[in-house]
């Protein structure tokens, strides 16, 4: 199953689902652009980093509003075994990333029914 890693300030909130075939790791990112944020494997150890930076700049006859938001994470999950780290890929829309881990053919065999007998 998936673990916790080391994390930084301003950590967003992941969602990890698995499915028959692949988890999906879900990350929510507002205000985040594409070109700041880095997915890497390595050591069997997925990492997700990102920065946001933020500028607000308002100027009215009576006043003028100067507004600077940074902020940066890092999260990083141990990889199950049986997900083929060759496969994994990542996507970013609308805010939200999602890194897809796919499971190797053999990880995939479908759940055996166990018979319950009377003792």
């Amino acid at each position: 199953m998936f673990s916790r890693g080391l994390t930084r300030t301003n950590m967003p909130a992941v969602d990890v689902v698995e499915s028959e075939i692949p988890y999906e790791v879900t990350a929510e990112l507002p205000g985040i652009d594409e070109k700041n944020i880095e997915v890497k494997v390595a050591n069997g150890i997925l990492t997700m980093k990102g920065e946001k930076q933020e500028e607000k700049e308002e100027k009215k006859k009576d006043y003028y509003l100067q507004e600077r938001h940074y902020g940066s994470f890092e999260r990083s999950f141990e990889i199950p075994e049986g997900v083929d780290p060759d496969k994994i890929e990542a996507t970013f829309k609308k805010g939200v990333l999602t890194v897809t881990l796919p499971k190797k053919v053999e990880a995939q065999k479908p759940a055996k029914k166990v018979e319950v007998k009377a003792a």
